[in-house]
């Protein structure tokens, strides 16, 4: 597996118990009685590309809080066809439908870009839910608003073109990175947005005609952000609406 180093904590920063220092915002949003309840139980994990945090249909064991990557809920059907249902990264957490009470999930939670976070039990996060309530509601509005996104999306994959769902895709993956590259190839977005790797780079040589992103081998970098937003579909702004508590 490989390691991710992080940065040292500074003076005042939240840390693991293991020094590690915090940077997921649903963890930094907590107040510090609440946050103190949790960390003796924040554990460091390394998140290596391609890594399942859940398979589909089985206990969700661990919640998960990146501080950096990406994780992608996927629907995976009988004939082996997948598309993506939800991303997220550092603003928010996976295994919320167990942490909120149901023991299994439909979907497939996995790492599609290289990170590292912590991991708390389910059954540890049950137990501190009853006795915080600040916790509760900031994993409540998270989660729901996560139910919006793949809401969301599934109707963005039904309905709307394909350079348009893909200028959605890179908006959301850059707020949750933070940074103006995506790591990313054409054969894993055809599989993120439930389509083949042609239709990607014909959608992808849109829009680096248009002068929004230039694509490298294995990565996108964003050239002009606002042009890509008056590109994209409405779902990029109703998404990022609801994930940010509005």
């Amino acid at each position: 597996m490989p390691i991710v180093k992080l940065r040292a904590a500074q003076p005042g920063e939240r840390t693991s118990p293991g020094g590690k220092p915090v940077r997921n915002k649903l963890l930094l949003a907590l107040g510090d009685e609440e946050f103190q309840s949790l960390r003796p139980y924040l554990e460091f994990v390394n998140l290596p590309h391609h890594m399942s945090l859940h398979q589909p249909h089985r206990t969700v064991k661990f919640a998960h809080f990146p501080n950096e990557g990406l994780i992608s809920l996927v629907v995976e059907l009988k004939d082996g066809k997948s598309v993506e249902a939800g991303l997220l990264g550092k603003d928010g957490a996976a295994g919320m439908p167990a942490v909120m009470g149901l023991s299994r999930s439909p979907l497939r939670e996995v790492v599609q870009i290289t990170g590292n976070g912590f991991r708390v039990k389910i059954s540890t996060m049950r137990e501190i839910l009853q006795s915080s309530p600040q916790i509760h509601v900031i994993l409540g509005r998270y989660a729901a608003g996560l139910a919006m996104q793949v809401a969301q999306t599934a109707a963005c994959n039904r309905l709307h073109k394909i350079e348009e769902r893909l200028a959605r895709w890179l908006l959301i993956a850059q707020d949750r990175l933070e940074s103006g590259t995506v790591n990313i190839t054409h054969d894993f977005l055809a599989t993120m947005l439930g389509t083949d790797r042609p239709s990607v780079t014909l959608a992808a040589g849109v829009l680096q005609e248009e002068e929004m992103i230039v694509y490298m081998r294995g990565s996108v970098k964003i050239l002009n952000r606002k042009k890509l937003e008056q590109f994209a579909c409405e779902c990029y702004a109703v998404i990022s609406q609801y994930n940010s508590g509005a």
